[in-house]
């Protein structure tokens, strides 16, 4: 299936020059939208995983249904503020500016096998940020899932000791 005709691109957004990818229309479309997600779900069966872990909130409509899918734990990572327990905490950059996440601590088990979901890869600091978190809390991170991979931006470096898989990609 072409997913990427299901994708709006939204020009200079939040900043002039940054192109956003919208899986608004992906997700309207309940059909297409569940075939994603169980395709997804395919890659994530042959991990092994305990727990799907996913930055808000684009993040969790992607890791959600997964967690779902297969029985799975989910776990959000969100921003500063927005958990009610203790939680850690780490700041990432983003290509217009800074923002942090934070983790529950006893969300993560030590061992626990983790993915981490998302809707996009850009520039791979929430991710990083993700990765960070779930290591100090002790878990093993056993890859990356996305929707749509954005090639042309510098997240490689970030992310080349963990296995990730896309969707679809856009150069």
């Amino acid at each position: 299936m072409d997913y990427k005709k299901h994708i709006e691109i939204i020009e200079d957004y939040p900043v002039k020059g940054v192109q956003f990818k919208d899986i608004t229309p992906l997700m309207q479309n309940g059909e297409v939208y569940q075939r994603a997600i169980d395709e997804m779900a395919e890659y994530v069966k042959s991990k092994d995983v305990d727990v799907i872990a996913a930055p808000e909130a684009r993040g969790f409509v992607v890791g959600c249904p997964i967690a779902y899918t297969l029985n799975k734990s989910f776990v959000p990572v969100r921003k500063s503020g927005k958990l009610p327990r203790m939680v850690v905490e780490t700041n990432y950059g983003l290509e217009y500016g800074k923002a942090s996440l934070a983790i529950h601590k006893d969300a993560i088990n030590p061992g626990d096998r983790v993915l981490i979901t998302d809707d996009l890869l850009a520039t791979g600091g929430t991710i990083e940020a993700t990765i960070q978190l779930v290591e100090e809390l002790g878990g093993q991170v056993v890859g990356c899932a996305f929707l749509i991979e954005l090639a042309y931006l510098e997240h490689g470096e970030k992310l080349k000791n963990y296995d990730v898989y896309s969707l679809m990609t856009f150069d």
